[in-house]
């Protein structure tokens, strides 16, 4: 608990934005599975945490694509922010060892 109190600032961001790009990665899964307007309340879950995320990359993204292609998008976005912030902890000396 001490590395962590130590390394909030960086464990805390690191860990929001792995748990955002898993359930993305998630949502993809159901997708095969479930309806666009599914009632399961698990897809409902997935849909509100992922939103804010997938809408902006939505953003940045042609109006053409499928929706299941931005959903990846948002995913390896994620993965390159959880990336490059490790890169800049690593650069100012802030990232645990």
């Amino acid at each position: 608990m001490g590395t962590f109190l130590t390394y909030w600032y960086y464990y805390v961001p690191d860990y929001v934005l792995a748990a955002i790009m898993y359930t993305v990665l998630g949502r993809v899964v159901l997708s095969l599975f479930l309806e666009p307007d599914s009632t399961n309340y698990i897809w409902r879950f997935f849909g509100r945490v992922t939103d804010p995320a997938i809408a902006l990359v939505a953003q940045l993204t042609p109006k053409a694509v499928a929706p299941v292609v931005i959903w990846l998008f948002t995913f390896v976005w994620l993965f390159w922010i959880r990336l490059a912030l490790r890169f800049l902890y690593r650069a100012a000396g802030l990232l645990p060892a």
